[in-house]
Parts: C-alpha cells; sequence; structure tokens
C-alpha cells in the first residue's frame, strides 16, 4: 500500500489517515481523471497528483482554493518564493484587524492565538497584499501562512471556541516557510462552488466525495455550528476582508448556520419525510458524470445503510466496501450486505465504490 506524502492543516474532517485505502481503491481501477468533490486541505487531491491522476479540486471555501492552487497550480521553483518568505519572516508585528478583534488583551475573553502571533499575522497579510502577486502566487504565501498558524495555534484544531489555557505550541513564533508542493506536468484544475455547479457538464473518470455528514444524532438540537463555520478564521485570513464578527470566538457574520450550512449536514426532514442530507447524497450520486464514484461516509452519518443500498444501487452497481475502524486501526473488504460493517463500533470509516 502507497503512502503518498501530504501536507495540511488540523483539520476535522482530515482523510489523512486514510488515504492509503483511497489510492489502493482508485489504483485498481482504470481511470485518468479525478474529481476530489470535497477537497478540505487538499490531502486527497494532493496525493492523488503525485500519484499520476490528472485532478479537479473543488470545494467551496476560499481557503481551500488556495491550498489547490498552491498543490496543484503552482509552477514556479521554490526558490522564486524564498525571497518573499525571507521577507515576510523578519517584518515587526502590528497592531491591525486580526490583533484588535481576537487578541485576549483586546477582548478580555479566550483567543485562538497568542498577541505577538496575531500582530505577526496583521504584518504579514498586510505585506502580502503589497506584492502584488497573481492569484496562484499569492495562494503560495497564503497557504505557508495558515500552516504556519496552524503550528501556534490556542485551539483543538477549529474555530468555534478556543482553549482556556493557552496552548504550549501558542508560545512559539509564527514562521513562514515555503510549502512542500510538486510541480506537476499535468493540467489539474481547482474549483470554488457548490459541487451541483462543480459536476455539471463535466465529465470524470472518477469521482470521490466526502460530504460533511449530516449527524444521526437524534437528540442534535436544531441549531449546531456548522462544518464551513469551524473554518472562518482561515477565510478571513485569506480574503482579508474585515468583516462584521459575532459572537464569543468571533465569527464572521457569514459563516452564520443559517447561511453557511451545507446541506449535507442537514439532520431535518423534507415535506416528503426524508432527510434532507441523504436526499442530497441521491442528487449528488445521480447528477455526476463519472464511470465509477468513491464515496466516503461515517458510521456516524445522517444517512442509514438501507439508504445508501437504495441511492447507490439506483444510479449504478455497488462494487465494493473498505471499512477503516479508527479505534483498532483495522481494514476489511466485502461486498455490499444490508448490514453495516462492524456497526458497533465507534470512529469507522467507509469507502463504498459504485460503477455507474
Amino acid at each position: 500500500m502507497r503512502d503518498v506524502k501530504t501536507e495540511g492543516i488540523k483539520y476535522i474532517g482530515s482523510k489523512l489517515k486514510i488515504i492509503p485505502y483511497i489510492l489502493q481503491l482508485i489504483d485498481e481501477l482504470n481511470v485518468e481523471t479525478v474529481l476530489d468533490g470535497f477537497s478540505g486541505t487538499t490531502r486527497v487531491s494532493q496525493a492523488l497528483s503525485k500519484s499520476g491522476y490528472v485532478v479537479t479540486c473543488a470545494d467551496a471555501s476560499a481557503w481551500s482554493q488556495v491550498f489547490g492552487n498552491c498543490y496543484l497550480q503552482a509552477k514556479r521553483s521554490k526558490s522564486f518564493y524564498n525571497d518573499f518568505i525571507d521577507r515576510l519572516n523578519l517584518l515587526d508585528g502590528k497592531e491591525g484587524w486580526f490583533t484588535r478583534n481576537y487578541s485576549h488583551e483586546a477582548s478580555g475573553q479566550k483567543a485562538p492565538f497568542q498577541q505577538k502571533n496575531l500582530m505577526k499575522l496583521d504584518a504579514v497579510r498586510e505585506k502580502i497584499e503589497e506584492f502584488d502577486l497573481d492569484f496562484i502566487d499569492k495562494s503560495v504565501l497564503l497557504t505557508s501562512l495558515i500552516l504556519g498558524l496552524d503550528k501556534v495555534d490556542n485551539t483543538l484544531g477549529h474555530f468555534s471556541s478556543y482553549l482556556a489555557e493557552w496552548s504550549p505550541r501558542s508560545y512559539n513564533d509564527l514562521v513562514l516557510k515555503v510549502p512542500d508542493y510538486e510541480i506537476s506536468k499535468l493540467n489539474h484544475t481547482v474549483l470554488r462552488g457548490d459541487i451541483f455547479d462543480v459536476v455539471k457538464g463535466r465529465r470524470f473518470d472518477l469521482a470521490y466525495f466526502d460530504p460533511p455528514y449530516g449527524s444521526n444524532n437524534e437528540k442534535m438540537p436544531p441549531s449546531r455550528v456548522r462544518y464551513a463555520s469551524y473554518y472562518h478564521f482561515w477565510t478571513s485570513v485569506v480574503q482579508f476582508d474585515n468583516p462584521v464578527l459575532f459572537g464569543k470566538a468571533h465569527r464572521r457574520e457569514d459563516s452564520r448556520d443559517t447561511i453557511a450550512g451545507s446541506v449535507f449536514e442537514e439532520f431535518k426532514k423534507n415535506d416528503e419525510g426524508k432527510y434532507i442530507a441523504t436526499e442530497a447524497i441521491r442528487r449528488l450520486i445521480e447528477e455526476t458524470d463519472a464511470r465509477y464514484i468513491v464515496f466516503s461516509y461515517s458510521n456516524g452519518g445522517r444517512a442509514t445503510k438501507e439508504e445508501l443500498c437504495d441511492i447507490f444501487n439506483s444510479h449504478g452497481r455497488l462494487v465494493k466496501i473498505l471499512e477503516i475502524d479508527y479505534k483498532m486501526n483495522v481494514m476489511s473488504t466485502m461486498r455490499w450486505t444490508n448490514e453495516w460493517l462492524n456497526g458497533d463500533k465507534k470512529n469507522v470509516e467507509y469507502l463504498f465504490v459504485i460503477e455507474k
């Protein structure tokens, strides 16, 4: 099993541990073009690119697009960026929008970063704009900044709340390094937008989908933090737009649950009594023009085994399932049955292979 090196940040939905299994499945199929439809930190896209596939990397978030530009589109040598990175690292910190809105000293509340690193962020982010680079070159520097910030944060990997006591890593100084990208000779594509717009009018040999999961917990409250809002801070770093903020975590106004929630996270039922998240999966499988689909899903997701069985078999043939048990670190394979594999265990990830 191949283990391809990728780079990223702390991320609740990260597929870092199962990338070898994803590659194993795809390597068994005769495909060249692959869509990574919910790319997030782009680790899967990076691995696919390094494995020789022509990748379309797509996500709704601005920061994911920046990562995609860096790791799939960058064509300059790393030495080109060394001078920019050196100049950014030599900057003195300054008080700006991030410091005023997120430092403990300014708000008196828990903070995602120590003040010195927020001040450095303000100085670096302003200077990146002054460089007047094109979007891909700018994306490389922004990726470097996010990677550096991720190493000195005071969070559990998201920005819906912050640690009460400073994490040991938060005392370190923010330092930027050139991201570990590879220049690809392949013609990759990076898209930002709704997944249904992404698949419309496009054809792929294979599509890999890892949508956010609507919880199967019946006690889930009607309002909760959505996936997109977990990473609102990275959106502000990328867009540098000084948005209106709300709440103790100082989330972006446009990250409110009612605005930023994904249909795949929706735990409510529609007028026909069907779960909205499950119907979104059905629509996605139906509208995707690809010979194969590899679909990631958790045993904690909203969709049931019967519903997924109906969806996959209605639009193709379910040819394989891989089950990865995070707790036991065990992987097994079998053809589809009407029962979840190891369904009584926690933290189980399933990879479904569908041939349309």
